[in-house]
């Protein structure tokens, strides 16, 4: 028999929570995606392919993430997010384990569709975990420690890959997608085991939630939610949202030229390919704390405003790239670039929390994701094209700024209010 005066444990388990969420974006996004930045060059000469096919390759990536970035969200809310997280992670590190043994363009580009299907699939649903878990007030700082994970994995694979592709040569790059996706099946096995959909479900509440802040237990029995009835016509209805993903947008069709071409632009400058190793590096380990960072000042000034200086500074961090040729040039832009890299993200993904509520989290942070996504498919097709056509990625990098400038507009006209709640198993938001 429990003893009702039995202490509770002050670690509240969304905390536990929110770390398995900052685990799965260091593979989904840090190992899955930002590692491709440094293969890239290695990469495109084993396969013999140009910059408009490399460009085609992450963009081959991004289509597969957004396929799967509304779906993933869906299916998250529906039937939890501790499931579709973990198999997700499991495809992603199934197939850049494949990805090692590409031996054409089709293959390649095959398996990094599948890599962005586990991506999305992943990173969506861990983007959530802040606005399922935790109370409107402490949203942004929650999922600013969820994205952290980017920065931690972009770090991470900024020392490693380097370090592989020296050691194995001309096909260090098939190394390197072997041991980041043997890196990701690991971290898949821990979201299984540590992960949890909702407060309810171990009979809490939301972090921040109540008037007792001593004690995480619900004041009375949880009440099951019948998710599966929850009306999905609710977030898509919602004017709101759909700005919002008009917004999130301009940053994937900005960020990820930058992000997929910096270490070859700066190889192209003259850099050495070490240096420019450890600068992606730089910008990683930068950014590690920039989602919590940002997430907290949209909670401070407001979603619109926190939005609209972030994409100021991001459009400096391009435009840096595209007017100056020098190194103290190039260290600013990327110090720019990894203290702001994903506050945009973490204020979206608070943003449709705000509106959607807990419950339809998911499902609201994978809609908004689908803009962020349909940029990111578009954005490095155009950044290879514009290199080679303009024998220069000048062209490229002011693309990217002036559509991150339209982003700092949009912002402005962001509406930040109350959140939405939505009773159990209705759909109906009271």
């Amino acid at each position: 028999m429990t003893n009702p005066q039995e202490p509770v444990s002050k670690v509240h388990y969304g905390w536990i929570v929110v770390l398995m969420g900052m685990l799965a974006t260091v593979g989904a996004h840090g190992f899955g995606r930002m590692a491709y930045t440094l293969i890239l060059p290695e990469m495109c000469a084993g396969l013999g392919i140009t910059f408009t096919k490399a460009g085609m390759l992450a963009s081959g990536n991004l289509m597969g993430y957004l396929i799967f970035s509304l779906v993933g969200g869906i299916l998250a809310s529906r039937y939890g997010s501790r499931i579709v997280i973990a198999f997700s992670l499991l495809l992603m590190g199934v197939t850049m384990l494949l990805t090692g043994v590409a031996a054409t363009f089709e293959f390649a580009l095959t398996m990094r569709l599948l890599t962005g299907i586990g991506n999305g699939g992943a990173y969506v649903p861990a983007m959530a975990l802040g606005s399922t878990w935790f109370a409107m007030k402490q949203r942004g700082f929650a999922t600013g420690i969820v994205s952290g994970g980017i920065g931690v994995g972009t770090c991470i694979a900024g020392i490693v890959v380097p370090v592989i592709l020296i050691v194995y040569g001309t096909g260090g790059w098939s190394y390197a997608w072997y041991y980041l996706g043997g890196a990701v099946l690991v971290i898949s096995a821990f979201c299984w085991i540590f992960l949890r959909n909702r407060p309810s479900d171990l009979g809490l509440q939301q972090v921040g939630a109540g008037e007792d802040r001593s004690s995480s237990r619900a004041p009375k029995a949880p009440v099951k939610m019948n998710v599966g009835n929850l009306q999905w016509s609710l977030v898509y209805r919602m004017k709101e949202v759909w700005y919002i993903g008009i917004v999130y947008f301009m940053y994937g069709f900005s960020y990820v030229i930058y992000m997929t071409f910096f270490k070859a632009f700066l190889i192209e400058a003259g850099v050495a390919d070490a240096r420019a190793s450890a600068m992606w590096a730089l910008v990683g380990g930068l950014s590690i704390f920039c989602g919590v960072i940002w997430g907290g000042i949209s909670d401070i000034l407001g979603r619109n405003k926190g939005a609209a200086l972030a994409y100021l500074i991001l459009a400096c961090s391009y435009a840096i790239f595209a007017v100056f040729n020098s190194m103290v040039a190039f260290y600013l832009s990327a110090v720019l670039f990894g203290l702001s890299a994903w506050s945009i993200p973490t204020i979206m993904a608070a943003a449709a929390g705000d509106h959607v509520g807990p419950d339809l989290a998911p499902a609201g942070v994978g809609f908004v994701t689908l803009f962020f996504g349909i940029g990111q498919v578009f954005g490095p097709t155009v950044g290879g094209y514009l290199k080679d056509l303009t024998g220069a990625f000048t062209l490229s990098f002011v693309v990217a700024a002036v559509i991150s400038l339209l982003g700092l507009a949009g912002s402005l006209l962001l509406i930040r209010k109350p959140p939405a709640e939505v009773s159990p198993g209705s759909g109906i938001k009271v």
